[in-house]
């Protein structure tokens, strides 16, 4: 498995508008070896806040064939010359090889 992160810092009230821009319907979900994807938001009670959305893929190579696919280049060649929006402070990324995965134990054999 391989996951892909990317954390958002955000200021105050605003990690929705990332949520939700992670969370509608995408062609990635189409995607050959798209896993899920999880977006979670820090708990702070005031200022800044932070999302992080994490991308599981089957493998490393499912992965690169995301970022090398025409649908995927052409959503981000849509968004040259626009500007960062202004209530995004920071984000950061990084690719991830799963190691190992941890589930509930059986209870039920005796």
């Amino acid at each position: 498995m391989f996951v892909q992160m990317r954390k958002f810092t955000v200021t105050e009230g605003n990690a929705t508008k990332i949520v939700d821009r992670f969370s509608n319907k995408g062609i990635i979900e189409e995607q050959d070896g798209f896993i899920d994807s999880t977006i979670m938001v820090k708990k702070v009670r005031r200022g800044d806040e932070e999302v992080v959305v994490l991308v599981r893929w089957e493998s490393e190579a499912h992965w690169k064939a995301w970022e090398k696919s025409d649908a995927h280049i052409a959503g981000h060649k849509a968004k040259i010359g626009q500007p960062k929006p202004e209530y995004i402070i920071e984000s950061e990324g990084g690719v991830y090889e799963v190691k190992t995965v941890k589930t509930p134990a059986d209870t039920s054999k005796a």
